[in-house]
């Protein structure tokens, strides 16, 4: 086990950066990635690949939603994508090299693996491969995690250094319904954060009374959590948390 450098459980981390919409500033960007590093909080960014298997900062599988354009990320190459505008941003969605070099170190920087299987299972690699090889030799706090246990344990044999976690759920079917239900109901349970050896898991806010999460924290392993959308939120979830992942509000 690779525990989480210090930084992770005392800077808040910037969900999907510092985003605005309002001001510019759109969820995995560059601008969102800037203001997070200038207000001194950590960051956590989603990586998605390219067709031609970069890795992508960007959270959804279609574009729709963030650019307006029509497909899949994983349809067009990374130079395609580098001439996609962000809605209301102005600017191109990044790649991971990008913003590792924007965040040079400066904070803690936590990066979710998207799962390319479909129903959390093991048809992965390729991204995670990528991955490993864009992040050789960053110099800073840096941690990786996924929903994907299948994912995490490849990323372990890829980047063994480098701190590992779940992204934990109780998984229900309105919410997951392309993952069959045996295996959602075995992932609501974490069984592989100790098998896995994760130092951490990031588990929903607002589940965090979950019995899973308790024998976990037990064993020493650090609770983040997702998502925080207000200072009442945050108060309630440190009741379990070390850390949590925010938006829509700062932090004090």
């Amino acid at each position: 086990m690779t525990p989480l450098h210090p930084t992770f459980l005392t800077l808040p981390l910037a969900h999907r950066g510092l985003h605005d919409r309002a001001k510019g500033r759109v969820e995995n960007s560059r601008a969102a990635v800037r203001a997070a590093v200038e207000a001194g909080y950590g960051i956590e960014v989603d990586i998605q690949p390219s067709a031609d298997g970069v890795p992508m900062v960007f959270h959804d599988y279609d574009l729709a939603r963030l650019t307006g354009a029509q497909g899949f990320i994983k349809s067009k190459t990374a130079a395609e994508l580098g001439e996609i505008t962000l809605t209301d941003g102005g600017e191109t969605i990044p790649t991971l090299a990008e913003i590792l070099e924007i965040v040079a170190g400066q904070v803690p920087l936590l990066l979710e693996v998207k799962d390319q299987d479909g129903t959390l299972g093991p048809a992965i690699g390729a991204l995670e491969e990528a991955i490993g090889r864009v992040i050789a030799g960053y110099d800073g706090p840096l941690a990786l995690m996924s929903f994907n246990p299948n994912s995490v344990r490849v990323l372990g044999g890829i980047a063994p250094d480098v701190p590992r976690g779940l992204v934990t759920d109780p998984f229900r079917k309105d919410y997951w319904p392309m993952v069959p239900p045996q295996r959602r109901a075995r992932l609501a349970l974490i069984p592989d954060a100790l098998p896995l050896g994760v130092s951490f898991i990031s588990h929903n806010r607002a589940f965090l009374d979950a019995a899973p999460v308790a024998a976990l924290k037990a064993r020493g392993l650090s609770i983040l959590c997702w998502t925080v959308r207000s200072a009442q939120e945050d108060a309630a979830a440190r009741r379990i948390a070390d850390n949590v992942t925010f938006e829509g509000y700062l932090p004090g």
